[in-house]
């Protein structure tokens, strides 16, 4: 399973611009976007959902569901984006199909190992640096993304999360971070996912080259 390196979070105070924004991300060039709207019931989010992905099947970009998984299921959504409160990876896959790609939040190298024992896709790993999420784990920064890629050897990707913005790509990506999940960023220019894609292009297409050889 190839996970994109560029993933955008959805942001909206409504429905219908959190749509609205979703849409610019495709039209824009993301890879995968992020469903994400706060404080909703499961029923507001499935039929958030189920406007989303025509949307997203539209322009052929991947959408995966932050924490209800049952929700990924029935709208047969990419995946399923767990964070420490949502359910255990180890459940949440006996429900969806094995096509479906789970995600899951880490914060430390701990968090990471127990993710991996999970069995889960890929680690977003963070906060890269502060942001305006309330009760936000410890800021990791460069420093703390280079101490966990040293030791933790995986071929699971690790997308970093938390503040990024186009001028921190070329460090993450040193600091062995795979890929990034972006929210302000890309919701004040939608732009930017061409700026983004192209410095996360940049830095795979040795690799690539190397693989397909």
């Amino acid at each position: 399973m190839i996970i994109p390196k560029l993933h955008y979070i959805s942001q909206g105070d409504t429905p219908k611009e959190l749509l609205e924004n979703i849409q610019k991300a495709c039209a824009s060039g993301v890879e995968l976007v992020q469903l994400r709207y706060k404080n909703a019931s499961e029923k507001k989010i499935l039929k958030l959902a189920q406007e989303a992905i025509k949307i997203t099947s539209h322009f052929q970009t991947r959408l995966i569901i932050k924490g209800y998984y049952k929700v990924a299921k029935t709208i047969k959504a990419d995946g399923v984006y767990l964070e420490k409160t949502d359910a255990c990876p180890t459940i949440v896959r006996k429900h969806l199909e094995t096509w479906q790609m789970i995600g899951g939040t880490a914060n430390t190298l701990q968090d990471c190992e127990l993710l991996l024992d999970k069995h889960i896709d890929y680690i977003s790993l963070g906060p890269f640096k502060e942001t305006t999420v309330e009760n936000l784990s410890p800021v990791l920064g460069l420093k703390g993304y280079t101490a966990i890629t040293d030791v933790l050897k995986t071929p699971i990707p690790i997308i970093g999360f938390g503040g990024i913005t186009t001028e921190d790509v070329t460090d993450i990506l040193e600091a062995g971070i795979s890929g990034i999940a972006v929210s302000e960023a890309i919701t004040q220019n939608f732009d930017s996912i061409k700026t983004f894609n192209q410095l996360l292009n940049a830095s795979s297409t040795a690799e690539q080259r190397y693989i397909f050889e």
